[in-house]
């Protein structure tokens, strides 16, 4: 049940000059991420603006985006909330349409124990049996850790397939994979530690640079794979600086402005994001030219 490939996206949300969703752009954008290395789109994560984005737009989003890529990619849909009630009836709808999964992030603010965390996730993953879910841990953004030890409880519930591994700790990551079973997927949630994680049993990433350099993620992990340990090494190390020039402001204000640039018409960030300093911007475009990506 659920596999999502090596390569997952996390979309951003195009926005009109008025701020409005760009179901246009999206749509385009969606198709040329899966013609270059995507092999599965997750929507509405921290990428793609999910706390300024309404219910409705979200799912207008998933429509929109599955009716695209249908038969070429999977789409994975972001309906974590702090609040559990909330994040069934979302990830219900969501099944509805049509996802290939669900996203779920440790919810955030009200820093539940473990033992809460626990009841969270498996209560989601009991109301929606037949949808794969994907755990979200990033606790630099929801103030709580999720661990090792309740991933790996977790991990025995039927339709509780992987996670976005984002803590930043390859320890963690380590723990986790010694605690759970091979077919439970551990996804980078950080680009510049995808090649670390693979050498600890990743599955893959769930990427923010993969907008910009998608094959060149799929050619690492699949020279990775092959036991082609240099050239991975070396795809990474001509990467690492893209990697960390999408991290000089906050996700995903950096992205945004390179596809930006690229011709892209993606609009710039709700608030309270904004657009960032001009020296940000001036090493951004450096790096992309660097690479030869504008």
């Amino acid at each position: 049940m659920g596999d999502f490939g090596r390569v997952l996206t996390a979309m951003i949300t195009p926005f009109k000059a008025d701020g409005s969703v760009n179901y246009d752009v999206a749509a385009e954008l969606a198709a040329h991420l899966v013609n270059n290395g995507t092999d599965t789109l997750v929507m509405c994560g921290t990428t793609g603006e999910s706390p300024t984005l309404s219910w409705d737009e979200e799912y207008q989003l998933f429509v929109e985006v599955l009716q695209t890529v249908a038969g070429k990619a999977k789409v994975i849909a972001g309906c974590g909330s702090n609040s559990t009630k909330e994040a069934i009836a979302a990830t219900q709808k969501a099944a509805k349409i049509g996802v290939h999964g669900s996203l779920q992030v440790v919810p955030y603010y009200n820093k539940p124990p473990q033992a809460g965390l626990y009841q969270h996730f498996q209560a989601i993953a009991q109301a929606c049996p037949d949808l794969p879910m994907l755990l979200y841990n990033v606790p630099g953004r929801t103030g709580q850790n999720l661990s090792s030890e309740t991933v790996a409880r977790l991990a025995e519930v039927n339709n509780i397939v992987g996670i976005k591994e984002a803590s930043g700790s390859l320890d963690q990551a380590s723990e986790i994979r010694r605690l759970t079973p091979k077919e439970f997927h551990i996804y980078a949630g950080d680009d510049s530690l995808t090649l670390p994680l693979l050498a600890i049993g990743a599955r893959g990433v769930v990427s923010v640079a993969s907008h910009l350099v998608g094959n060149q993620l799929q050619q690492m992990i699949q020279a990775f794979s092959a036991g082609k340990i240099k050239i991975a090494t070396e795809i990474h190390l001509q990467l690492f600086p893209l990697f960390k020039a999408l991290f000089l402001a906050t996700n995903p204000i950096p992205v945004k402005k390179a596809l930006n640039l690229q011709g892209w018409e993606v609009g710039s960030t709700r608030l309270p994001l904004c657009e960032t300093d001009s020296e940000i911007c001036q090493k951004l475009e450096a790096v992309l030219r660097e690479l030869s990506l504008i």
